[in-house]
């Protein structure tokens, strides 16, 4: 399990946003908040968004852009992710631990 496993992720390219269905058993809030989340950033910073589990279950923010996107702001990207790993910290947690006992099958006392 070397892949990483997409949660979700916004395109402004093609003005779309991707949850994938392997985390239906989060809550409507949640899956709202997410998308939210994602839209905003790719609104505001343009290119494409996706949070993605690593084999640890650490959730990371990627980021990419089409070449010659002159309008993709890289400077606000960082800033935009760093404002929300502060904001969203909670959440993002959350998500890591629900990862982590559902799909890795680590304990909750394990995290403890």
């Amino acid at each position: 399990m070397d892949e990483k496993i997409v949660l979700c992720g916004a395109n402004s390219y093609q003005q779309k946003y991707y949850f994938n269905p392997q985390f239906k058993a989060l809550p409507e809030n949640i899956r709202q908040e997410l998308q939210i989340m994602c839209v905003l950033f790719t609104e505001d910073v343009g290119g494409i968004l996706t949070l993605e589990f690593d084999k640890d279950g650490n959730l990371e923010f990627q980021v990419s852009a089409e070449e010659g996107d002159y309008l993709f702001d890289e400077i606000g990207s960082g800033l935009k992710i760093r404002q929300y790993q502060l904001e969203k910290r909670e959440l993002l947690e959350s998500l890591e631990l629900f990862y982590r006992v559902v799909f890795l099958g680590e304990s909750i006392e394990d995290q403890e």
